[in-house]
């Protein structure tokens, strides 16, 4: 029997269009309820008010880059609950635990999925970017990579963490405490410096600081900072997330 269904599966089309299904899933998401695109929109906006208001203007073109960061981390919790959806309620994870795909290339699927609702918010913040202080080629790039990394992080942090879920009771909890905190701790609207002491080191140890400080440094938007540690101290903090997020990552139901 087991041989028959061994031989069944490799008759079958060993190679899809997956990537392009999820990006689907994603458009679809976006086409059938136009809040998927306009609440990613509207929640760095939000900050990015009442930060003009109490905050010195000086600070405004490093809020509007750091809503940009903020914005693609929010995305690791829009993949916690996919995943989970897609785990307990339709078993979609179990169709994919069959097929020849694995794990990575489903992660990145759920991913792909869920940064296309968040584009046109990234869009639109990196155009009033554009207008409220110069960005040079290089200060682009930069921006792109940390959002890039970021968007990876985050996501399979997401993912992860919504594998040891066992109900969907748990999925509004866990996933707006865990990136809630990781938003707050992060200095993603404001320089690191002006942070007390004991909260600077602590957030020293989440990876979207850097990507932070990064940004800011490239930018020239925060203060004095040394782009090849803070770029190798990202590099650093991811590889450790993905590690940590790839281990808590439970691929098959026990």
């Amino acid at each position: 029997m087991t041989l028959a269904s061994d031989v069944q599966l490799r008759s079958q089309p060993q190679r899809g269009r997956v990537l392009p299904a999820w990006a689907w899933i994603g458009w679809r998401w976006v086409w059938r309820s136009p809040a998927a695109a306009i609440v990613p929109l509207l929640q760095p906006f939000f900050f990015l008010y009442f930060l003009s208001v109490i905050a010195p203007p000086k600070y405004f073109p490093l809020q509007v880059a750091g809503a940009m960061l903020f914005s693609t981390q929010n995305i690791g919790s829009w993949c916690l609950s996919d995943s989970a959806v897609f785990r307990i309620e339709l078993r979609l994870q179990d169709i994919f635990v069959a097929s020849p795909h694995d794990k990575v290339r489903y992660l990145f699927g759920v991913a792909f999925s869920n940064l296309i609702p968040a584009m046109p918010a990234l869009v639109v913040l990196g155009v009033i970017l554009a207008n409220v202080t110069y960005v040079s080629l290089g200060g682009w790039l930069v921006l792109i990579g940390c959002i890039l990394t970021i968007w990876v992080l985050y996501s399979a942090i997401g993912i992860a963490v919504s594998t040891r879920l066992r109900s969907q009771r748990e999925v509004w909890p866990v996933g707006n405490l865990l990136f809630t905190l990781l938003g707050i701790l992060s200095p993603l609207y404001y320089p690191i410096s002006i942070l007390p002491p004991v909260w600077g080191e602590v957030a020293r140890l989440l990876p979207a600081t850097y990507a932070a400080l990064l940004v800011q440094g490239a930018l020239g938007l925060g203060g004095p900072a040394n782009l090849a540690v803070d770029g190798g101290l990202l590099v650093l903090s991811t590889a450790v997330g993905l590690a940590a997020a790839l281990w808590l990552y439970e691929w098959r139901e026990r």
